[in-house]
């Protein structure tokens, strides 16, 4: 750069232009000393025999798992459903009372509705001396059919066959004669049996 020109930029340009101080000095990196590589067959006989190495395991995929599942699900309930029907007795069931033959069932009846209510529609057919709604015993809730004991054995034969297809809040109810304890070997359809659909 000539005088005249350093003369005319300011000092702070000036700066860039003037001369570094010298790289400190550093020696030559040392380089490591390598390993000697060996080959390995030395080391054949120390390999495991292949006849003794087990056959090779891979995860479970996904389908698999989900049918083995789905497959075990079945089996305990298939086990559970075998062991409620031999224990099945609805003629030493407490809950259970009255004369059979004067016992009228009722299915698809709406979770809303109450005993008082199928009462009041079944009296039509003759007095009723007692109304039993199911519940299920772990929630509390409803199970959607009932059974309705009659004074007399001719009013509920009049109530099962006029009241089969009765609506009662909404929903047509099915009706048949109480089959527990007066069909030898009856089984209800949460253990296989039953007669007809489901809701």
């Amino acid at each position: 750069m000539s005088s005249a020109v350093a003369h005319a930029l300011p000092p702070s340009i000036l700066a860039l232009f003037a001369p570094r101080p010298p790289i400190n000095f550093k020696p030559p990196i040392e380089k490591r000393k390598m390993l000697n590589y060996t080959t390995i067959a030395h080391l054949v006989d120390e390999f495991e025999d292949p006849k003794d190495t087990p056959p090779p395991t891979f995860p479970e995929a996904k389908e698999d798992k989900k049918a083995r599942k789905l497959a075990e699900r079945e089996a305990k309930h298939k086990e559970e459903l075998e062991e409620a029907a031999t224990s099945y007795d609805p003629s030493s069931d407490s809950k259970i009372k009255g004369d059979p033959y004067k016992t009228l069932f009722v299915s698809r009846i709406s979770y809303e509705t109450t005993e008082a209510k199928l009462k009041k529609e079944f009296e039509q057919f003759g007095p009723i001396k007692r109304v039993r709604l199911v519940f299920d015993t772990n929630t509390g809730k409803p199970r959607g059919y009932a059974f309705i004991e009659y004074e007399q054995e001719r009013d509920m034969k009049t109530a099962y066959k006029q009241g089969d297809g009765k609506k009662i809040d909404g929903r047509r109810v099915l009706v048949d004669v109480e089959r527990g304890r007066t069909v030898r070997n009856w089984r209800p359809r949460r253990l296989g049996g039953g007669l007809g659909s489901t809701r």
